[in-house]
């Protein structure tokens, strides 16, 4: 986005309100994007803030209910689908009226994508906004699917310098354990589809560094706005709706920070977490998409040995390591499409990322 797309931003929006009911036929969310630890709660706490946005997390619609009930005409499928969703614990928070939906539903196209919607839809109805949004891992490996769906929508995909989101992953939840093969592994893939999406969709698909909202968040923020075709909004700073995350000091790895603000803290920070190899590892597998995003590289200090033990050990069984790790994604990627639906209500598939923890 240049800068006379966001010269023409009002200045006063603060002052913005929402328009009433959202339009029912608008099928234009907005969607969060990206690995974790990569600062999506951050945006999704900004665009929850919005006047004009519902935005919701974690459904994981994409990834468990997509296209894998078979043809929505037939009311077995439909009923099977709607069913899970409707027990699905990540869509709880929505409310959903399950009847509702199935009568709006029969009105309109049987299609995957408009009953996602209708979840959506009536939950910003009832909290006044006129468009909705969610944050859901993964998002990005499912870009396609998204615009088929819904060719008005708008992704927005938060890239963090690799070497910072490692070193958040570590030590995230106390657990500070080295896995840089597949952590790198995973924003390998993750960043590589974002550039590919946005190659393919430049008006619908922007990629956003962490590290410009932390130290930018005005001007990021306008720049997104612009994007989604959304006047900015001051408010959006303030992170009002986003409470949990404004009063709890963010979700850094490094402790809570000051409640409502924005920080620059978590940046760097690997140059006090990550061993020698590790950063050269990082470094000199990621180099040409860390040099596109401008993350420079620093010098790393090891003596004679520490380079020798690098190149013959440490590189080749990372390496390996992070190779294992991305076929595995890719097979599971591949099965998940195909595998019969699960019909537990907590958690319609048993989803661990590379790190161990489960994003369901």
């Amino acid at each position: 986005m240049n800068a006379d797309a966001t010269a023409s931003i009002p200045q006063a929006a603060g002052e913005l309100r929402p328009e009433g009911p959202p339009d029912r036929a608008e099928l234009r969310p907005v969607l969060i994007a990206g690995p974790d630890r990569s600062g999506t709660t951050l945006m999704f706490a900004l665009l929850a803030s919005h006047p004009h946005l519902s935005m919701v997390r974690r459904t994981n619609v994409w990834r468990y209910f997509d296209q894998r009930y078979g043809d929505l005409a037939d009311d077995t499928n439909l009923d099977a689908c709607l069913g899970d969703m409707l027990r699905y614990r990540r869509m709880r928070h929505l409310r959903p009226d399950g009847a509702r939906i199935r009568r709006e539903f029969l009105d309109g196209e049987p299609t995957y994508g408009r009953l996602f919607a209708l979840f959506h839809l009536h939950h910003a109805e009832r909290a006044g906004k006129r468009r909705w949004g969610d944050k859901s891992l993964h998002t990005e490996h499912y870009a396609e699917r998204v615009f088929a769906e819904y060719p008005e929508a708008r992704i927005v995909h938060m890239v963090r310098d690799p070497r910072d989101r490692y070193a958040s992953v570590r030590k995230r939840h106390g657990r500070d354990v080295p896995r840089v093969g597949a952590s790198t592994g995973r924003w390998l893939r993750s960043t590589r589809a974002a550039r590919r999406n946005q190659r393919r969709h430049p008006d619908r698909y922007l990629i956003v560094r962490y590290e410009d909202l932390a130290r930018e968040p005005e001007t990021t923020m306008r720049r997104v706005c612009a994007f989604i075709d959304e006047p900015f909004a001051s408010s959006m700073l303030a992170m009002d709706g986003a409470p949990d995350h404004r009063d709890g000091g963010g979700n850094s790895s490094f402790g809570d920070l000051e409640p409502g603000t924005i920080s620059t803290k978590a940046i760097g920070r690997f140059s006090s977490v990550l061993t020698g190899s590790e950063l050269r590892f990082i470094q000199l597998v990621t180099r040409p998409e860390s040099g596109a995003l401008r993350y420079d590289p620093v010098e790393v200090e090891t003596g004679a040995g520490g380079r020798v033990r690098f190149f013959a050990w440490d590189l080749p069984y990372q390496y390996m390591r992070m190779l294992s790790w991305s076929a595995w994604a890719r097979v599971d990627l591949w099965r998940g499409s195909r595998r019969p639906p699960s019909r537990f209500a907590d958690r319609p598939i048993d989803a661990v990322d590379e790190e161990g923890s489960r994003d369901a």
